[in-house]
């Protein structure tokens, strides 16, 4: 079932597909390839990052602190998650790997879910650190939502609470009393 998108919505989208097949094959795969590296990369240095934050916030007696596998989608769901099942793109004499259902298996059961998962959770937890220790509202505050606190550093202590903007004093991201 389709539906109809707004003209400002399908000028947002990235425009990628439509000219993969006009790129040279050299560039295509050479693309393909840098999937992977950005994660090799920085994956250590994410998911130490990820996990002295973790750390950080339990110390500070953080409860109800998401973890990792909270961010990884149930293996059920996976629409492809058996190899009978397992989707494979057409022949391609210069890429015969993405004919073989374990290349995309790897892909779509571990490569993107670990992955995004991972920098998911990071940005969750940064987002969190965030709120508790500067609630000053900003253009951005409203996407950090997802890790609203109950109380930020500057709400605590009653003298401190008064001597914020009244804005950020009552702001339901790091107020819970304001929701």
């Amino acid at each position: 079932m389709q539906t109809k998108t707004c003209e400002q919505c399908r000028n947002d989208r990235i425009a990628i597909g439509k000219n993969f097949y006009e790129l040279p094959a050299w560039r295509r795969y050479l693309g393909a390839a840098l999937i992977y590296l950005p994660l090799f990369l920085s994956l250590p240095f994410v998911l130490l990052g990820a996990l002295i934050l973790y750390a950080h916030l339990a110390i500070l007696g953080a409860k109800n602190l998401k973890g990792y596998r909270d961010f990884l989608p149930k293996g059920n769901t996976f629409r492809y998650s058996s190899m009978r099942e397992q989707i494979t793109f057409r022949f391609d004499p210069t890429a015969p790997w993405a004919s073989l259902k374990v290349f995309w298996a790897f892909n779509c059961n571990l490569y993107c879910p670990l992955s995004v998962g991972l920098y998911e959770w990071s940005t969750y937890l940064v987002k969190t650190v965030e709120n508790f220790w500067c609630p000053f509202f900003h253009e951005r505050k409203p996407f950090y939502e997802a890790s609203a606190i109950d109380q930020s550093y500057w709400h605590i202590d009653p003298e401190n609470r008064q001597k914020l903007h009244p804005e950020d004093r009552e702001h339901h991201i790091w107020n819970e009393d304001s929701v």
